[in-house]
């Protein structure tokens, strides 16, 4: 091998080598190239290999997976008058690489200023109830909102959720004592209608026990048995006394008599 094809060879490794492994380019099968050929649009090529050439084409990487935006907490007030701190997460992913590179500048920041845009101005539209009660119709409505906006830019919001609504703490412990409230306005409801059904019951078997008196003796009897089961207890009723008193003063009185006959 001669000095000129040493030269050769060594031109094509430092010269041809670089070029080529410049011209080569490999995306992923969740990403795209968006392309450009001295300033104007070529076109997306991806996924898998494609050629550019080196100095005159020059291409944009764009991730079509969903991605997770942060909104930041907002204060905000309420249609009611009611300051609150909402933040919030939007999802949303690329349609179309082309549009989402040449009409608009960063779409990551653009959605994130977007979101808290957004988010004011529906939350602020809605009272408080509605934020607390209804919060999946709100997050609904601003991925609405946001997707009729950003799908020009071939991006689609695939769904927002608010994370968290905080309350000032006067508002919270006011709540508080609704609820509290509300739960005795039921408790006493129910206490008043069993109160009622109890009384419904108590006339029913009031008119049994006039139709058949043994039937109030005999429930006067088990209630006389149910509460002697207390032995610390001692049980007085001026009916029950007086018939116990004439039993006790005719058993004393036969056994007197019995006395009687023997001495005699």
């Amino acid at each position: 091998m001669n000095i000129f094809e040493i030269s050769l060879l060594f031109i094509i490794i430092v010269i041809v080598l670089p070029i080529l492994a410049a011209a080569i380019k490999i995306v992923k099968e969740y990403e795209r190239a968006v392309i450009f050929r001295l300033g104007r649009l070529l076109g997306a090529k991806g996924p898998g290999l494609f050629f550019i050439i080196p100095f005159v084409d020059s291409f944009m990487k764009i991730d079509l997976r969903v991605v997770t935006v942060d909104v930041p907490k907002q204060d905000i007030i309420t249609k009611d008058n009611v300051s609150v701190s909402v933040d919030a997460v939007v999802y949303y992913r690329v349609v179309d690489p082309i549009s989402a590179v040449i009409k608009v500048a960063n779409y990551n920041y653009a959605i994130t200023m977007l979101g808290q845009t957004v988010l004011r101005d529906v939350v602020g539209q809605a009272e408080l109830d509605d934020l607390l009660q209804r919060r999946e119709d709100i997050n609904k409505k601003i991925q609405s909102i946001l997707d009729e906006i950003t799908m020009p830019w071939g991006i689609k919001v695939v769904s927002v959720t608010i994370k968290s609504v905080e309350l000032p703490e006067n508002m919270t412990r006011a709540m508080a004592k609704q609820a509290e409230a509300e739960r005795w306005r039921r408790a006493r409801i129910i206490e008043a209608e069993g109160e009622r059904q109890a009384a419904d019951r108590l006339g029913e078997a009031a008119l049994v026990y006039e139709k058949h008196p043994a039937a109030m003796r005999l429930r006067e009897l088990q209630t006389l048995v149910e509460i002697a089961r207390e032995k610390s207890l001692v049980v007085v009723t001026e009916k029950g006394s007086s018939i116990i008193g004439e039993t006790a003063a005719v058993t004393k009185e036969i056994s007197e008599k019995i006395k009687k006959g023997g001495e005699s």
